[in-house]
């Protein structure tokens, strides 16, 4: 057992919780999770996040946010075994560079995909250090968490901050240096202050904050329409205009996008910094207004309701988005009812619009956040 066994109910004094929030919630969807998510098959003796219904072609393929997913989940529930049998899969993908690469293979045999993704590699960072905090030592691994946790954070500041043309603005991954593209909800904002502290590089990850947040509110504007909303893009520059990232890249508020509340949120529950606030309050703002029972899994960045073409209909909803809404309005009283019935709806589990992979990730994360056990363990 860790020094911070499951459940950890600790509920900070800036946020509300919804009124019906219970650990036991939580539980029940990562017992649901890691049963039809989780699998040792094409992971070369460890574990992975498999992806059932991926509509590319590549049925039941792993993504390295999904082995990013599975880490912060297993640290939080104290399963050193599934902690390490993500990271030395993840150990197993490196690239060039030492980050993961994005896109892996059902079957493990070969790369989909080389270059690493940002919003991966910060959350398998903040897990290794959670780790090191949890059951210290190395577990089954060759090195110490607290080592893998620096070199990871050391990796990223090399190879996903930019430190020429846009400085100290976050890439979306180690192939995109020297390209104005921010993927709003890749930034984290709570982790990067955590990085500064083990790294002992405060000020530089400080200033990737102050960037983020810089960005953020430029692509919330009267051009956009999203000025009040806080839909952000799901790609922009630096200036905050929406671009295409790649071909085909969807530039609404969609299923990346849907993440920035609950980034923002921890940011807010752990630090109060005032950016947090005044973003979140836009965004529940809107998300009040729909109704929690109304949310659907995309919108234009003007907000009107813009389901995502790819999931099957009837469409039953998508947790990152009712989950997000609901993490990004604990900063206010005044959103307790939205919060409760948002609360309700995802504690169901059955938000698992076009992934599955996915939504029950997020299913895992939000009970996590909204029942008060996604704490920061404190350094031993």
């Amino acid at each position: 057992m860790g020094r911070f066994p499951f459940p950890h109910n600790r509920r900070e004094q800036p946020c509300i919780y919804p009124r019906a929030a219970n650990a036991d919630d939580a539980r029940r969807a990562f017992e649901r999770w890691r049963a039809e998510i989780v699998t040792a098959e094409g992971a070369s003796g460890f574990l992975r996040a498999r992806r059932p219904d991926t509509p590319d072609g590549h049925t039941n393929s792993t993504v390295s946010e999904g082995i990013a997913y599975g880490m912060l989940i297993a640290v939080l529930f104290d399963e050193q075994a599934l902690f390490d049998g993500f990271w030395q899969y993840a150990l197993k993908w490196a690239n060039p560079t030492g980050l993961m690469s994005w896109y892996i293979a059902a079957d493990g045999s070969r790369a989909l995909g080389s270059g690493a993704a940002t919003d991966a590699d910060e959350d398998m960072a903040w897990a290794l250090v959670m780790a090191d905090r949890q059951w210290g030592g190395q577990g089954s691994l060759s090195e110490s968490y607290l080592s893998y946790a620096k070199r990871h954070i050391d990796l990223m500041w090399e190879f996903e901050v930019d430190h020429a043309e846009y400085p100290n603005m976050l890439l979306p991954g180690d192939e995109w240096r020297g390209r104005n593209v921010f993927n709003p909800s890749y930034f984290a904002p709570n982790q990067y202050r955590l990085f500064g502290e083990v790294s002992g590089n405060i000020a530089g990850w400080q200033a990737v904050v102050d960037k983020g947040y810089e960005v953020v509110e430029r692509s919330l504007n009267e051009r956009n329409g999203n000025r009040d909303n806080g839909l952000v893009p799901a790609w922009c520059d630096a200036s905050g205009t929406p671009v295409e990232a790649f071909p085909g890249a969807m530039t609404n508020y969609q299923y990346d996008s849907a993440r920035l509340p609950f980034r923002i949120g921890q940011d807010f529950a752990y630090h109060q910094d005032p950016r947090a606030r005044a973003y979140l309050a836009r965004v529940s703002a809107f998300f009040d207004a729909v109704g929690a029972d109304q949310i659907v899994d995309g919108y234009t960045l003007a907000g009107e309701a813009a389901p995502d073409p790819n999931a099957k209909r009837p469409n039953p909803g998508s947790a990152v988005f009712v989950g997000s809404a609901a993490v990004g309005a604990m900063h206010d009283a005044r959103y307790q009812a939205f919060l409760d019935a948002a609360y309700a709806r995802v504690q169901k589990g059955d938000l698992l619009a076009r992934s599955r992979y996915y939504n029950h990730s997020w299913t895992v994360l939000s009970l996590l956040m909204l029942s008060g056990n996604f704490p920061t363990f404190p350094p031993v």
